[in-house]
């Protein structure tokens, strides 16, 4: 490739010492490439002559021919470079199952601005199965729940999600501007089942306890829509996002006081050498979607529940 490169300028100057000189090298080298490619070729390229240089009836061919071969080369080129940059190809993402349908367009939506030609496939997966496909070469990236253990993984930024109460509609908790976790005490909880996300599932357990809250009975869902089927029939309550559970007219959502809940999601692939060229940014968009959306809902729930003066009582007495 590089002598049909040397090839073309000496055909464009029909000039070997000016060619030389554009080509940034002395003649004699440039010279003798264009003899070695001759040689290769079968076939003198230059009728050379006292009068000058001109193409011969082989190198007029092969001009033409040379021309789209640089250029596929340099399309070969610049597909390489896409593709290692991660624009090209297929990229196998997980994200958590409740995942809101307005995050994954917004994420897919991103996704193809940043590289058109990407695919990505997007699979529902727990944090914890996210991370053992990661591990077996299943996922290029994921969406996880923190804590995780990340000794063979790259993190990407991560998002704090604060999570409120989901209550009975006609609880007297439900009329608190805020709820702390002590006054659930007495109540049952209902919670996505260890094994989705082990250490995240722990650290809520903790953190309730901590601050007085031992459910009576631990429930799991590990669908959204059956979490707020359980908590309207009266079967406990539980932890989630404001938009989740304004889904269901028959719950109540509630921030939690002092936000002691806070779920942290980000992104995670593989690390090493073999990692998909394209699992950062993905992370790296996901992020910021997710921090969009959060920072929108946030707003609505503040227009929902305007700050209230009203002193308010320690705790809620069951009669």
């Amino acid at each position: 490739m590089r002598h049909l490169r040397l090839f073309v300028t000496v055909a464009d100057e029909l000039h070997f010492s000016r060619a030389a000189e554009r080509l940034g090298m002395a003649q004699p080298p440039l010279s003798q490439a264009i003899r070695r490619l001759e040689r290769e070729l079968g076939a003198e390229l230059f009728d050379r002559s006292q009068r000058g240089v001109r193409l011969s009836a082989a190198g007029a061919a092969l001009l033409e021919e040379t021309h789209e071969l640089l250029a596929r080369e340099e399309r070969l080129r610049t597909l390489a470079r896409r593709a290692a940059d991660g624009g090209l190809g297929t990229l196998r993402a997980g994200v958590p199952p409740d995942t809101t349908a307005a995050v994954l367009s917004a994420l897919l939506s991103a996704c193809a601005e940043h590289a058109p030609e990407l695919s990505v496939d997007l699979q529902e997966v727990t944090t914890a199965e996210q991370l053992r496909l990661l591990a077996s070469g299943g996922l290029d990236v994921g969406l996880v729940h923190h804590p995780v253990d990340a000794t063979e993984l790259r993190l990407g930024p991560d998002v704090p999600l604060d999570l409120g109460v989901v209550l009975p509609r006609t609880s007297p908790l439900a009329r608190l501007p805020e709820v702390s976790l002590g006054d659930l005490a007495g109540h049952d909880l209902v919670l996505f089942p260890r094994a989705h996300a082990p250490d995240w599932h722990d650290r809520v357990l903790d953190v309730c306890r901590a601050e007085g809250f031992v459910p009576g009975r631990l429930r799991h869902a590990s669908n959204p829509e059956f979490l707020l089927a359980l908590v309207t029939a009266g079967h406990g309550v539980a932890f989630a996002q404001g938009p989740a559970a304004r889904k269901e007219p028959r719950v109540a959502w509630s921030p939690l006081a002092g936000r002691p809940l806070t779920l942290r999601i980000g992104g995670a692939w593989p690390a090493g050498r073999g990692a998909h060229p394209a699992a950062r940014r993905f992370a790296e968009l996901a992020a910021e979607v997710l921090a969009r959306h959060h920072a929108a809902a946030s707003r609505r729930e503040g227009a929902a529940h305007p700050p209230d003066d009203t002193p308010r009582p320690w705790s809620v007495v069951y009669g």
